[in-house]
């Protein structure tokens, strides 16, 4: 039957590492629990949030960094989804649309979840979502 382990900690690539750490941090709510250096200006960065743990590591060394991030690596972001489940899709919706962040209304699925969904600051989907009972 396997081994022990608890829980799982992704590794998304960012762009803008400011950026994504105030938008897990300042808008949903996520702890900054280790970087790899002290500062604003870090490549790695561990948050903690809901029971939840992720990884961000920025795209390019700073050195290597187009000013602006190319539209069709945003675009395939769109194929890595992040699932939390949320008791309260309506107070989230209006949370989120409150600090400006465009999500979609929440929705019933065939599948019977009922979801939310954003994309971050580099286009990964986040849905958030819970059974319907």
């Amino acid at each position: 039957m396997g081994f022990k382990f608890a829980g799982i900690a992704p590794l998304i690539q960012v762009f803008d590492m400011p950026a994504s750490v105030a938008f897990y941090r300042d808008i949903l709510g996520f702890e900054l629990a280790m970087q790899s250096r002290p500062g604003n200006q870090f490549d790695w960065a561990l948050l903690r949030g809901g029971g939840c743990e992720m990884m961000l590591n920025t795209l390019y060394e700073a050195d290597k960094r187009p000013a602006t991030l190319d539209p069709a690596r945003k675009d395939v972001h769109g194929d890595l989804g992040l699932y939390f489940h949320c008791d309260d899709l309506d107070e989230a919706y209006e949370y989120l649309l409150s600090k400006g962040v465009r999500a979609e209304k929440p929705v019933v699925r065939d599948y019977g979840m009922r979801q939310l969904m954003v994309r971050d600051p580099d286009g990964y989907w986040l849905c958030f979502q819970h059974p319907v009972k």
